[in-house]
């Protein structure tokens, strides 16, 4: 039964949650912006959890301080050094779109760790307006419904009006996880929990505010901002404190609120309330009057949308401004975004590399005119390293390598060192992604190696380092980075995965097996995770567990081909030959080069008595892997069918391979028996 609630309208505290309240929080986005919600339940706990869990604060200070930027000092920085380092303006990485789920698993991981040190029976987390949420409390609310045990912290969910999705594509979906999760119960009282819309921050309704001339409401909301900003607290400027000054009597303090919120959410991946605060920004703002301004909220704007998946919001932005000025630094940076839509941001099908190149051939042509000699080499390079992401995507690595050296060689030779600190490691970065790509995977170590010595302490080049290590065959070394990543990351599935695969490598079975098990409490729906946990369990010869991996991988994605293998597995164990008949023949319907699904047939068939049909079967498994154990299947069917010489070969190369005790007694009782 789902024991997470869903109500309409604002939940009371204790009667609709039917357990001790761990915190009552109104998650309307006018108060705190990006994660009101989460932030706000983290200024209830986190002191506590300090104490009662030792390392948390080293453990989950990215989301600690994504979330409630109030605790910067209490927990270690989340920035790198380089980022510190870098001027306003030089920013030139920014998270990919799942960060904020990243964050999300672990403010969950957090809250987990925080009860069950707590120990103190189920409690409640009661959440009101969360139809009105930042997407980023609504993707985190679908995350916690879906993996937060309700006997242990029951979610009670209020929502005055509809809960929709946001725009553009959505990788924690709210309205889902409550049909899923949550049990709706209808006609739940409400109450309002403020008396005005100043008070309220503009959540509630209020007649007499609206009968005021407009000098009384914009002094009620310079009154109220100024003592929001009096409190200290961070995270107010990303909500209630740029509300009012909007409202209030200065535009120009206001414009200055929303670009200091556009700038922060930006930076850290909050990239729907970056664009809203744009717009607000955009609309406020003069563009006649004070046009470098009005280009950065709407630069913001456009990256933020771009980011966010909103490809054609920003594309529709680009056209109005392109329209509308004739300053050529503004167009060479609308040239520059434009080119990533065509190469990265747009829908695959909607990629067009030669338009790409067309507008990053105009952004470089324009950013040769800049006046500045610094900002014309800065921007030349920088449009450069554009063109040479558009060429790697082309497969035109030559002169990807070729832009990359001359793009380094120019700002050491023009510029101070030291200067564009950032940009040069992203130079670098991309060099060393070219040499993985062509399999110079030593390059590309030197290259990662070079980056991390510049950029310490940012998760993505140890992620990246550690796939370069494993391709090398040295997974212990990959395994360490991975450790890294996810000592300095808020957790992800990917980098479970993967090692998962450098411990299988390192025969460390427990600890692949904790991994996949990581992998799909992520992400449910990751069916590689799921066929590769599936087989683990079989090797360690736990069927029944196997079974439900299967059975959960396989509503996701039916046609898996190491799924059904896996299926094939469990049912011969079972003894149902038929029904693992049928799950190879169909994994090799969606693979025919799955050569496990022909040794698989090749085992059935040996066990019915057919092992001329087996050998054909395994003959092919052997073709495209020739593994020991494949072979000795083989081996084993030939001495059956008394074709001693061919059992002979295959098990001398079992030998060749690996120490095996049945292989070698196989193996003498076939010499012998081919010497009589």
């Amino acid at each position: 039964m789902r024991e997470h609630l869903w109500l309409p309208g604002t939940p009371r505290p204790p009667a609709s949650a039917h357990s001790p309240v761990l915190a009552w929080i109104d998650a309307h986005r006018h108060h705190r912006g990006p994660y009101t919600l989460v932030g706000t339940l983290l200024r209830e706990i986190v002191d506590d959890a300090l104490e009662r869990c030792p390392g948390i604060g080293e453990r989950a200070n990215v989301a600690i301080l994504t979330c409630a930027p109030e605790f910067a000092g209490a927990v270690p920085p989340m920035e790198t050094p380089l980022q510190l380092m870098s001027k306003a303006g030089e920013r030139t990485r920014f998270q990919a779109r799942l960060h904020t789920l990243r964050i999300s698993h672990g403010v969950v991981d957090l809250l987990a760790e925080y009860l069950a040190a707590r120990a103190d029976g189920p409690m409640a987390l009661v959440v009101a307006n969360a139809d009105s949420a930042d997407p980023t409390d609504q993707e985190f609310l679908a995350v916690a419904l879906r993996r937060l045990d309700p006997a242990v912290l029951r979610l009670v969910v209020g929502a005055a009006g509809s809960v929709v999705d946001p725009p553009g594509p959505v990788a924690a979906s709210l309205p889902d996880a409550l049909a899923e999760y949550a049990t709706r119960l209808e006609g739940t009282e409400s109450t309002v929990v403020a008396t005005s819309f100043v008070d309220s921050d503009g959540t509630v309704a209020d007649p007499a505010y609206d009968a005021l001339p407009p000098g009384e409401r914009a002094a009620l909301h310079d009154a109220h901002a100024a003592r929001l900003t009096a409190v200290g607290e961070f995270s107010l400027s990303l909500g209630a404190i740029p509300f009012h000054l909007e409202r209030g009597s200065d535009p120009a303090a206001a414009a200055v609120a929303l670009r200091q919120a556009q700038v922060h959410c930006r930076n850290l991946g909050m990239y729907h309330a970056a664009a809203d605060l744009g717009e607000r920004g955009r609309a406020l703002v003069d563009r006649a009057d004070d046009p470098e301004l009005w280009w950065e909220f709407t630069g913001g704007m456009t990256t933020a949308l771009s980011s966010a998946g909103r490809a054609d919001e920003a594309e529709t932005v680009y056209g109005e401004v392109r329209a509308s000025s004739t300053d050529p630094a503004v167009h060479m940076k609308v040239a520059y975004g434009m080119a990533m839509l065509y190469a990265r941001h747009h829908a695959p099908e909607r990629h067009d590399y030669q338009v790409a190149r067309s507008w990053l051939n105009l952004a470089i042509a324009l950013a040769t005119r800049l006046e500045d000699p610094k900002e014309r080499t800065y921007f030349t390079v920088f449009n450069g390293n554009g063109l040479a992401l558009v060429a790697i995507r082309q497969g035109r690595v030559d002169e990807a390598i070729a832009l990359l050296d001359q793009g380094m060689e120019r700002l050491d030779r023009e510029l101070d060192p030291g200067e564009r600190a950032m940009h040069r490691a992203g130079l670098r970065y991309n060099r060393a992604r070219v040499h993985t790509m062509l399999g110079r995977l030593d390059e590309a170590l030197v290259e990662y190696t070079a980056v991390m010595a510049i950029d310490e302490g940012f998760a993505d080049h140890h992620f990246n380092r550690a796939a370069v290590l494993l391709r090398m065959g040295r997974p212990a070394e990959a395994i360490a980075d991975y450790e890294e990543v996810i000592r300095l990351s808020p957790p992800f599935p990917e980098v479970f995965y993967n090692c998962a695969d450098a411990r299988l490598e390192l025969g460390d079975l427990d600890g692949a097996l904790a991994d996949l098990r990581r992998v799909v409490d992520l992400d449910p729906d990751h069916a590689d995770a799921r066929a590769n946990l599936a087989g683990l369990l079989c090797e360690l010869d736990l069927p029944e567990q196997a079974w439900t991996e299967i059975a959960a991988g396989l509503r996701v994605a039916p046609e898996h081909p190491h799924l059904l293998c896996a299926k094939a597995r469990v049912l011969i164990e079972r003894g149902e030959t038929d029904g693992a008949r049928a799950a190879a023949n169909a994994a090799l319907s969606a693979d025919p080069g799955m050569a496990q699904a022909w040794a698989l047939l090749g085992s059935l068939d040996y066990e019915s008595g057919q092992v001329g049909t087996a050998i054909e079967h395994l003959d092919r498994a052997a073709e495209l892997d020739d593994s020991p154990q494949i072979r000795f299947n083989r081996a084993v069917a030939h001495e059956s069918a008394g074709d001693l010489g061919q059992a002979i070969v295959d098990y001398e190369a079992v030998l060749a391979a690996v120490e095996d005790d049945d292989a070698r007694t196989r193996l003498e009782s076939c010499r012998r028996a081919l010497a009589r």
